[in-house]
């Protein structure tokens, strides 16, 4: 130790000797100090295309002599433009019920710099709203006045939580650049936390002081932007949470803190607004109960539960784990948040003879489930689970009208579900995901005219995951964005007699005809140029950012077969046509081949892409990103038709 801070202090000597040319390590300050150059700063320096920067966001976690924990946090944000002025609108979450937890102390100021004098405005206390987000979530609302570009806004708090089990957690990291980010944690000797750290870069602070304080501190963290097929934010996020594992009185024995998925069930069926729902009785559930058990096999049975759920019961797009109301009360008003409307699914496919159990899961946004750390608040819905064998099982979700009973929803693949059964004291978890390939087809049959014009009939065939996508945008949208949709914004394709086949059939693959002109731009009077990418939603390539900050998440494996035969126009011959070809990534779990042969008059292009895993990890990015750069060059290749 002695030897750490010597070179801790030789270090803080170089740093002095240096400064003219070592930029000090970021810091807080104290509430209303603020330096003038920070006042005059007109971008970040380490993200000049911020919209607005935290200068520094520091929380101070103790315990009160009862046993309370406290966090003392100031944060202060920097506003660079018109599009940062959204960083003034504050909204503090925090759990209410049974008061639990609470906020006190609460002030807040905008500082300007106005003709070279500070200037301060404090957030009248009128202002400041408590609102309840449900019957355990509260929040504390107010937004900054005087707002423009190069103030700065802070606020600072205290939230109090009575059970020392709810220790926050801290994120270095937001949607915002971070300057400086400090955790200051105090904590008695006879509390034992486990620490869930996901954290990429180093700390600029990492000590502990005399009195027990442990401070951490980050510096110059990059916003976490968002980028496609990633993973929920906080997944992603530099972060520590924390979990009690004991309590160590001398004298007593105390039991293991640390749940146990086990405990976490146990939990859950004792409460009312869960466990106490799963049996109550619906007004006229008999039904569809007898109407359910006068179907044949259990898979008629589970998909005639399942629709009419599904079409009777609306979604109020709040997701739980638990009734706001109570089941019969959302039965009746046909109303309901995510679990209540999948408690009432469980009980009607219980009622109807089916072994069904309820599930616990994490949106997609939310965040993945760790199987390491038991606990409740993974958690943010719930759906019904009715295990099959060892490989098939249904999740079953009836807040969308779009989901398929037979295909778990892709809000929740590629992460854990925990399913109670209560009855054998059976508390688990299950991996959610979908094994088999989700196949798109599209067929093509075109005319090439002399004139430059391009006129055919397309098919397109949608299965599984693509066939949910298609419905939910042509049922959302009405058809005129649609048919934009489908062009992919080509203003010079134009799309009619569109139909459709097996909407509404969950077993089959939506089916859709269309027929299409479209004028060859570019083109004259000895050549013609086109490509045959059209209907495919492949037109623009996702990953053209040089790097990669987490990990791409397609959901689940892609199947693309795309087929287009293209009729050439009297007195034309091809002068230049791509070749066939057949790549894969270095690992071999992206495959794309392309043939391209002229027959009887007509070009035939078929494409084929294979993903044979449905995520790809960030350190294997600048691959991938190489693969799709040529894959959507060969798709997007044109065909060159010469006169004469």
């Amino acid at each position: 130790m002695k030897k750490f801070f010597s070179l801790l202090l030789l270090g803080s000597l170089a740093i002095t000797a240096n400064a003219q040319t070592t930029a000090p390590v970021p810091t807080a300050q104290s509430f209303g100090k603020v330096d003038k150059a920070d006042l005059e700063m007109t971008k970040c320096d380490f993200e000049p295309d911020a919209n607005a920067e935290i200068l520094f966001d520091k929380g101070d976690t103790y315990f009160d002599t009862q046993y309370n924990i406290n966090t003392d946090r100031h944060k202060r944000i920097k506003i660079f433009n018109d599009n940062g002025k959204d960083e003034a609108n504050i909204r503090i979450k925090y759990y209410s019920a049974n008061r639990s937890q609470y906020i006190t102390g609460l002030q807040a100021q905008t500082i300007n710099l106005t003709n070279g004098a500070v200037e301060i405005i404090k957030v009248d206390k009128k202002q400041i709203f408590t609102e309840a987000v449900d019957k355990y979530y509260s929040a504390l609302v107010f937004s900054f006045p005087n707002v423009k570009p190069g103030c700065i806004i802070e606020y600072k708090y205290r939230l109090t939580s009575a059970s020392v089990s709810d220790f926050p957690d801290w994120y270095f990291q937001s949607d915002l650049p971070t300057r400086y980010s400090e955790l200051d944690t105090n904590i008695p000797d006879i509390l034992t936390y486990k620490r869930l750290p996901n954290l990429h870069s180093p700390y600029v602070v990492d000590k502990t002081s005399s009195s027990n304080t442990h401070t951490e501190a980050m510096a110059n963290i990059p916003s976490l932007k968002d980028e496609p097929y990633m993973d929920a934010r906080n997944d992603n996020s530099e972060r520590i949470l924390f979990q009690l594992l004991s309590i160590r009185i001398p004298g007593y024995f105390m039991p293991n803190f640390q749940d146990s998925w086990k405990k976490v069930g146990e939990n859950r069926m004792n409460n009312e607004d869960f466990g106490g729902q799963l049996n109550r009785k619906l007004a006229g559930e008999e039904l569809i109960i007898n109407k359910a058990k006068a179907l044949k096999t259990n898979d008629e049975k589970i998909a005639y539960v399942f629709n009419e759920v599904k079409n009777i019961m609306k979604w109020n797009d709040s997701y739980d784990i638990s009734s706001t109301d109570g089941t019969p009360k959302a039965w009746e008003k046909k109303v309901g948040n995510s679990a209540e409307i999948n408690i009432i699914l469980y009980h009607l496919l219980k009622k109807s003879g089916l072994t069904v159990y309820p599930m616990m899961v994490s949106t997609r946004t939310n965040g993945r489930i760790n199987p390491s750390y038991p606990s409740v608040y993974q958690f943010n819905s719930m759906i019904a689970y009715i295990p099959v064998d060892s490989a098939k099982y249904y999740a079953l979700d009836a807040t969308s009208k779009y989901n398929l009973y037979n295909k778990v929803p892709d809000n929740f693949l590629n992460s854990f579900g925990f399913y109670i059964d209560d009855a054998n004291k059976i508390y688990d978890l299950s991996f959610l995901q979908e094994p088999e390939p989700v196949r798109q087809v599209v067929l093509l049959n075109a005319e090439i005219k002399p004139d430059g014009k391009m006129s055919g009939s397309a098919d397109i065939s949608s299965f599984s995951y693509n066939k949910i996508r298609y419905t939910k945008k042509f049922k959302t949208d009405g058809e005129k964005k649609y048919n934009d949709y489908l062009r992919e914004d080509n203003n010079n394709l134009k799309i009619s007699e569109l139909t459709f086949e097996n909407m509404d059939i969950d077993t089959l693959p939506l089916r859709q005809k269309l027929s299409f002109n479209l004028d060859l731009t570019g083109s004259d009077d000895n050549y013609i140029y086109f490509n045959s990418n059209l209907f495919t939603g492949l037109k623009t390539n996702p990953f053209l950012a040089e790097n990669r900050f987490t990990d791409i998440d397609f959901g689940y494996r892609d199947n693309y077969a795309i087929t287009g035969i293209f009729k050439i126009p009297t007195g034309y011959k091809i002068d230049a046509m791509p070749k066939s070809i057949s790549m894969a990534i270095p690992d071999g779990t992206v495959v794309f081949k392309r043939l391209v042969a002229e027959q009887d008059g007509s070009i035939m292009v078929r494409f084929s892409i294979d993903h044979k895993k449905s995520m790809y990890f960030k350190e294997n990015y600048p691959e991938f990103r190489e693969f799709c750069k040529k894959m959507y060059d060969m798709l997007n290749e044109q065909i060159v038709l010469k006169k004469g």
